[in-house]
């Protein structure tokens, strides 16, 4: 009798730590699809909002932000938030038309970003002025460049016979990582850009605010996306 006891109340026991872990994963996922919305409207928020501030085609250099914001705030946000189980605004499509979208939405941050790159360039030689002489030049540039890197090694993934080394669950991670490491650049591009004497004479008070969280947020939920997915998972493997 008393085993049977004991041996209700571990049943009883299980039943609960269950029920508990259930309701966890229930909450938890509901924080990521929360997290993604977020992260969706923020990028897309941010872009709209730098239409307004920088008045695209008003000077030369008032196309730098727009492109520069439109490429690393919308266009590779939503080329990483494509494969979101959470919050992919494609979960129905299949894997191959996701990837495809992800391969357009990538290109054309790619464009945008060498875009602006040119164009601020150009803009400092009609105004005589250095190139690359602050934080934001300097990281701009490196993001710019990684970015570029980053999505001529995705062609090993679309065709990987192009490479034979590593075996293409290796590449993916490799990717995903690098992936990450570009789009982190690409927020802490925009941070600096905010910190600018431009943008802080164009946006002040409460906005300010509001813009650096933009890059802040979508910058965890990516990373938190990531992570999951590649990351914490070839852990979990080795």
């Amino acid at each position: 009798m008393g085993c049977s006891m004991v041996c209700s109340d571990r049943h009883k026991g299980n039943s609960i730590m269950s029920q508990n872990t259930d309701g966890d994963t229930h909450v938890f996922r509901a924080l990521r699809v929360l997290s993604g919305v977020a992260a969706h409207l923020s990028a897309f928020s941010l872009t709209v909002y730098m239409i307004f501030v920088s008045q695209p085609g008003a000077t030369l250099f008032s196309w730098h932000p727009f492109l520069m914001t439109l490429a690393f705030s919308f266009l590779m946000t939503e080329a990483i938030l494509v494969f979101s189980p959470d919050s992919s605004l494609l979960r129905s499509f299949s894997r191959r038309a996701r990837v495809q979208v992800h391969w357009v939405l990538q290109l054309l941050c790619v464009v945008c970003s060498l875009l602006g790159l040119g164009i601020i360039y150009s803009n400092k030689v009609l105004q005589g002025k250095p190139h690359f002489s602050t934080w934001h030049g300097l990281l701009g540039v490196l993001t710019v460049l990684w970015t570029l890197l980053q999505s001529v090694g995705g062609v090993t993934l679309l065709y990987p016979k192009l490479v034979q080394r590593w075996n293409l669950a290796t590449r993916k991670l490799y990717h995903a990582t690098a992936g990450l490491i570009g789009y982190l650049l690409g927020c802490g591009s925009l941070l600096l850009g905010m910190c600018s004497l431009w943008f802080g004479a164009s946006v002040t008070g409460l906005s300010w605010y509001l813009c650096v969280l933009c890059p802040v947020l979508t910058g965890l939920v990516i990373m938190n996306q990531v992570s999951n997915a590649y990351l914490y998972r070839k852990r979990s493997q080795s």
